[in-house]
């Protein structure tokens, strides 16, 4: 069975606006909407776990039921970190009896640009490997930056990559992570990714095909983009 877990629970405060960004409606429909029928349409996605805000749960329960989304199963609440946000979901997840050997991704509800074939690109490369995140080349020059307006370090770019989501886990292997994670004290000091978690437990990210515009909705002129966006899908 492939499960989505899609991360609904952070405020966005970058965003500038009157409530979080995943909740930001752009065509009068929310962005957290448009990321959910991304897997909606997706047919080899079972079902879906909302983790959401613990202040916008009513708010969400609204909108499911609005546009009648009818593979998502659960609506859980969310932590106050990324990590605990994942704790939560994945402890409803084990409540409900998934099996080991199902498979969960995650996606953030401020990512609606995911296209169909990085979805089913990560579900491939997941099912093969045990896990898999999309990635693309860095395209842009990259640097170290010295102070707050200055760089005298120059990297090169093709030993990097940009990593975004879904990311995908056999869900034994996701559990065992936060497992290690929490024994070695771990989860409040690296980076609110999994994939942080992964890299400072010493494990391996495999990656797969990705696309620039597979952007998280961080900036307000990220609003902006996808606002755009969806305009021209309307013309």
């Amino acid at each position: 069975m492939n499960v989505v877990m899609i991360l609904a629970g952070g405020v966005g405060s970058r965003v500038g606006a009157d409530r979080p960004k995943q909740f930001i409606e752009i065509g009068g429909k929310p962005i957290l909407a448009y990321t959910i029928d991304i897997f909606e349409q997706n047919n080899r996605i079972d079902c879906i776990e909302i983790v959401c805000h613990h202040k916008w749960l009513v708010y969400c329960k609204n909108m499911i039921r609005k546009y009648g989304f009818s593979k998502i199963k659960w609506v859980v609440e969310g932590g106050n970190t990324f990590q605990k946000s994942v704790i939560n979901g994945i402890n409803h997840l084990l409540q409900e009896g998934i099996c080991d050997d199902d498979f969960v991704y995650i996606q953030y509800g401020a990512a609606p640009f995911t296209s169909q074939k990085i979805v089913n690109s990560v579900i491939d490369m997941t099912e093969k490997k045990g896990m898999a995140v999309t990635a693309t080349p860095c395209y842009q020059l990259i640097s170290k930056r010295t102070t707050d307006d200055s760089s005298c370090e120059y990297c090169n770019r093709d030993e990097f990559i940009q990593i975004a989501c879904p990311y995908g886990f056999r869900f034994e292997y996701l559990v065992d992570i936060y497992n290690r994670g929490r024994k070695n004290e771990l989860l409040d000091i690296v980076d609110p990714h999994t994939t942080s978690l992964m890299y400072a437990l010493g494990d391996t990210v495999f990656y797969t095909y990705g696309e620039q515009s597979n952007i998280k909705i961080t900036t307000k002129e990220d609003v902006e983009l996808f606002e755009h966006f969806v305009n021209g899908l309307n013309v």
